[in-house]
């Protein structure tokens, strides 16, 4: 695809679901890509898969210096930055009044402070060359408030008001950095592992597994944010089953 090609990107959250799938798309159309997770094995496995055009970095979202390290290592490797998809996410419902403190402090830390790790680490990069673009994964929860979900639902608000905002501050200083939010619905990945079993889990994962998406689908619709040409900026992608209200 056009403009794709030779680009590198780099992947959070790159061990499985969204983050794989356009881990695999971008680079079966050019791009040289470098991942980021936790689990060692799977980025491993991925970059594997992917060979020449892949390099992979054990590191974690709620690290400012994994994410400057892994800033690193695309120069070291491909010589550039040219675009991030800040990936990584977790999604540990339940009502306010659980008073799951620690649940709603570890979204804090990876769906919001893991984003501006990423941009902080990045933008460096990205203002001295004058070009880059930052795509985020924020949610279909973001457009909307969901019961159970609230604190899940303010770090994705949180992200769509963040890089809206930033995408106008670009703008205005001329970076030409561009600004891409991701609103997925229903997709079949991981995400709904970190829920804690109940009656309301049982039911949503029967709808993902009757309606939801699969990964490949973000992972195109990625695809078509980075491959635009520079003068075009998609600021905004809504992706959901037809099924979906």
């Amino acid at each position: 695809m056009r403009n794709v090609e030779n680009k590198v990107v780099i992947i959070t959250g790159a061990s499985s679901g969204i983050g794989e799938a356009t881990a695999k798309t971008l680079a079966e159309n050019g791009a040289k890509v470098v991942l980021s997770a936790r689990r060692e094995d799977r980025l491993a496995t991925l970059a594997g898969e992917i060979g020449g055009n892949a390099a992979w970095l054990k590191s974690d979202v709620t690290s400012l210096e994994d994410m400057q390290a892994l800033v690193k290592l695309a120069k070291e490797k491909f010589g550039k930055v040219d675009a991030v998809f800040a990936n990584a996410g977790i999604m540990p419902g339940g009502n306010m009044s659980e008073q799951k403190a620690e649940d709603w402090m570890g979204m804090v830390e990876v769906n919001i402070k893991g984003v501006l790790n990423v941009m902080a680490a990045v933008l460096p990069e990205f203002i001295a060359q004058k070009r880059g673009h930052i795509a985020v994964t924020s949610s279909a929860a973001a457009l909307r408030s969901v019961p159970g979900n609230a604190v899940y639902c303010g770090t994705k608000h949180f992200v769509r008001a963040m890089l809206d905002s930033f995408r106008m501050e670009a703008a205005a200083e001329g970076t030409n950095i561009h600004a891409t939010t991701i609103y997925p619905g229903a997709v079949k990945t991981e995400l709904l592992n970190t829920i804690a079993p109940s009656e309301t889990k049982a039911m949503v994962e029967k709808f993902y597994e009757e309606a939801g998406l699969t990964p490949d689908v973000i992972a195109n619709a990625v695809l078509y944010a980075i491959s635009q040409p520079d003068h075009v900026n998609v600021s905004d992608l809504v992706v959901r089953p037809s099924k979906e209200a």
